[in-house]
């Protein structure tokens, strides 16, 4: 009789155990801090339907303009501090506005960094017929003068584009601030100065590079990720394994507000980290032209966190901040 009653008590216990933490999460949203369209967008897509098995119900898609990033972070900092239900896009460049201070006084300790959706590499890109024919041959005419070649990205100074050109010139002890660098309205009005030669240099991504590569117009000199990437980019050496310490990661992920509960917090990294398990997440990550980075709970929000210190020290180097 008693064996009944303890075995009856821990059922028990465990469906209200089942119950209070199912109760957390009672409508999946997913802010994107932008309009539509955008990478905000694609990253909430990929939640909305990459962890949709992991969820008890749909996933919302709810759109937050303003300030890349900056009306969203207020609002989570304000008056949906503690919310359990809503996760929020954010991306390299939410991570630099942070270091920057673009976002007043929130700074990487004012949210929960949650899971990644995947990520996209910065690659440094040159027209099928430059002189430079390797990375060595770039970062020894950088060795001799900042300003003796003309890099171009679509993105103003201080951006993520401009960042990636910044951390080559700092691996060879070279200032930023003295590149010539010229900012396009996007990476379509950049390569096409690339290739009327107005710029020598493109600071790219690699995901965006694919369907170029196939005209045979540009060259990839070497990808900014931390290895090697898989195939069609297997070919590409990273800067790092050529001596050159310039990574950029561009990663594409989710965050809380920092006063959510331990147990909504885990429910959505539990989430995050059966859904990376699947093919079906793998496949979606593929179809948005991602590829594979799958980080959560406190690993990620560690490795971001490292991440920021080192763009605003960086930021300090380049002048851009005190």
């Amino acid at each position: 009789m008693k064996v009944f009653m303890i075995a009856s008590a821990m059922a028990v216990a465990a469906l209200m155990s089942s119950v209070a933490q199912s109760a957390e999460i009672k409508k999946p949203e997913c802010i994107a801090p932008a309009k539509p369209g955008g990478g905000f967008d694609l990253t909430c897509r990929i939640a909305q339907t990459g962890v949709q098995d992991q969820l008890a119900k749909p996933m919302q898609v709810t759109f937050m303009p303003g300030g890349v990033g900056a009306v969203a972070i207020n609002q989570f900092n304000t008056t949906r501090t503690q919310d359990p239900n809503a996760i929020v896009a954010f991306s390299s460049g939410s991570l630099l506005n942070i270091a920057v201070g673009k976002y007043g006084k929130w700074t990487e300790n004012d949210v929960r960094f949650l899971a990644t959706a995947g990520a996209d590499f910065g690659a440094v890109v040159v027209k099928a017929d430059s002189k430079f024919k390797t990375l060595d041959d770039l970062m020894a005419e950088f060795k001799k003068d900042e300003k003796s070649v003309v890099v171009g990205a679509g993105g103003s100074v201080g951006s993520q584009d401009w960042m990636k050109a910044a951390l080559l010139l700092r691996a060879v002890s070279k200032e930023p601030k003295k590149m010539r660098y010229v900012a396009y309205d996007g990476g379509g009005d950049a390569i096409a100065g690339l290739l009327g030669g107005s710029i020598g240099v493109y600071m790219g991504d690699v995901g965006e590079m694919t369907a170029h590569l196939e005209t045979g117009s540009m060259r990839i000199l070497a990808v900014m990720s931390p290895d090697r990437l898989p195939a069609p980019f297997d070919s590409y050496p990273t800067a790092k394994e050529l001596g050159y310490d310039a990574e950029w990661t561009i990663m594409r992920g989710f965050y809380m507000g920092k006063n959510v509960s331990d147990n909504a917090y885990k429910q959505w990294v539990d989430a995050f980290e059966k859904a990376y398990k699947t093919a079906e997440f793998t496949q979606i990550q593929k179809d948005k032209g991602l590829m594979p980075l799958n980080l959560a709970g406190s690993e990620l929000d560690n490795s971001v966190k490292e991440r920021i210190a080192e763009l605003r020290q960086i930021a300090k180097e380049a002048g851009l901040i005190k």
